[in-house]
């Protein structure tokens, strides 16, 4: 399969990332959102990056320019019926999702791959709305997509041989690492990381130690690049209790319990650091 155009629905930080490193790879990307104000934003914000990247000796202008070039603004899923793959990074919800995945199969040219960047969501369940089941398929990218080099490859139980060979082809040519991963709740990633970011937080609720030295610890005893806390308010508090609450309850095991410190952050609106406040406070 020879993928020349692409659509990624969702122009946060997910989306634009991976709208960025397929620019990148020389294939043509519509950039979708449900705002013009909000593709143009992220539009200018991949600018600056490739302008930094540029000053760094990263990148050179002509790739830049390449890049650039190869970004549409997209306000309509309509804008997806000539694509060969569409990618979805849209909030962390089934409903949302689904009904996402309804408009693309009759949008879509017959032969277009539907992939899902969920961070925990079955894509079993995301292809059964489709009439194409076959051809959907999870890729969860990591974030900052365009430093990042691995890629789960989540293959749902109706998605064929054709279709994997084919993301998995796609993954390569973005420069990443592809690995094959069961469909279960949070896959192998998030299963993995979403529980000790709880267990930080539980630490933290319990009086254990503080923000600060929570995260010390497990940056200069474990040599993590980033605290278990710091991480949670970069990929957003609200999305780390969604990953959560989707495995407590597929796995029903109180050991994916969300914290209820977690949640009170939730509530309070305190959603990390795209709000300006977490379990830290942001000034920009």
């Amino acid at each position: 399969m020879d993928i020349k155009k692409a659509m990624v629905i969702g122009a946060g930080q997910m989306g634009g990332g991976i709208a960025q490193v397929l620019a990148a790879a020389g294939i043509e990307t519509y950039m979708n959102d449900v705002k013009q104000d909000i593709v143009d934003n992220r539009i200018a914000f991949i600018t600056k990056l490739l302008d930094k990247n540029v000053a760094k000796g990263k990148n050179t202008e002509e790739e830049k320019a390449a890049t650039l070039a190869n970004l549409i603004p997209s306000v309509s899923l309509e804008d997806a019926k000539d694509c060969d793959i569409v990618i979805e990074a849209i909030v962390e919800n089934m409903d949302i999702k689904s009904n996402v995945f309804k408009q693309l199969d009759t949008i879509c040219k017959p032969s277009c791959v539907l992939a899902s960047n969920t961070s925990s969501l079955p894509i079993t369940e995301i292809a059964a709305v489709t009439n194409r089941p076959d051809q959907v398929i999870g890729m969860h990218f990591m974030n900052p997509v365009p430093v990042m080099k691995l890629v789960e490859i989540i293959r749902g139980l109706q998605t064929s041989d054709e279709t994997y060979a084919a993301v998995k082809e796609l993954t390569l040519r973005l420069n990443k690492l592809p690995v094959e991963v069961k469909d279960v709740p949070g896959f192998v990633s998030n299963r993995v990381l979403q529980i000790m970011i709880n267990e930080a937080i539980y630490c933290l609720y319990e009086g254990v130690a503080s923000v600060e030295d929570i995260d010390t610890v497990m940056k200069f005893g474990m040599n993590h690049p980033m605290g278990p806390l710091k991480l949670a308010d970069f990929i957003g508090l609200d999305t780390v209790l969604a990953i959560m609450e989707v495995m407590y309850e597929g796995y029903g095991d109180c050991k994916y319990r969300p914290c209820p410190l977690l949640r009170q952050y939730v509530k309070a609106g305190w959603l990390g650091k795209k709000v300006g406040k977490g379990f830290y406070t942001y000034d920009d």
